[in-house]
């Protein structure tokens, strides 16, 4: 005897993952789009420059991090700020963002990551301050717009 399915039953897990993938896939397509061209205007303008990075003679810039790290980041950070309270995700923000600029001080120590004198630990600070402002409220959009139909 078949067992028939009822119309209110919940999603299996393989289908509510696929959902949950495409609902990110707006904001980390952004996030990666967005990297890289910073990188990109930043490094042709001489700002800074990336002396380890995957196939050098190719790329100026590190797509390991523009591709994998960034994306990988981006999911996570999206995936813990919808399980904070609301009240305490400016903090969150604001505390990632000197995150950012303190591992991008730890990344000139170790080799990965030159600047000019001209570049400022502020811009990363306010930078990814407004990257992760940005990406929020794409993830939103793009969230919306999922459940739309």
């Amino acid at each position: 005897m078949k067992h028939l399915k009822s119309s209110n039953s919940q999603q299996s897990p393989k289908r509510r993952f696929s959902r949950n993938v495409f609902l990110y896939l707006p904001a980390l397509v952004v996030a990666c789009l967005l990297g890289t061209y910073l990188d990109l205007i930043f490094v042709g303008k001489s700002m800074y420059s990336f002396p380890v990075r995957p196939f050098p003679d190719v790329f100026s810039i590190n797509i390991a991090f523009t591709l994998l790290i960034l994306p990988f980041c981006t999911w996570l950070y999206l995936f813990i700020i919808g399980k904070i309270p609301a009240w305490s995700r400016p903090v969150f923000i604001l505390l990632l963002s000197i995150l950012a600029s303190a591992m991008e001080k730890i990344s000139v120590q170790w080799g990965f990551f030159n600047h000019t004198d001209q570049w400022k630990h502020g811009y990363t600070f306010v930078g990814y301050f407004v990257f992760l402002v940005l990406i929020r409220k794409i993830f939103k959009w793009g969230k919306g717009q999922g459940e739309v139909g």
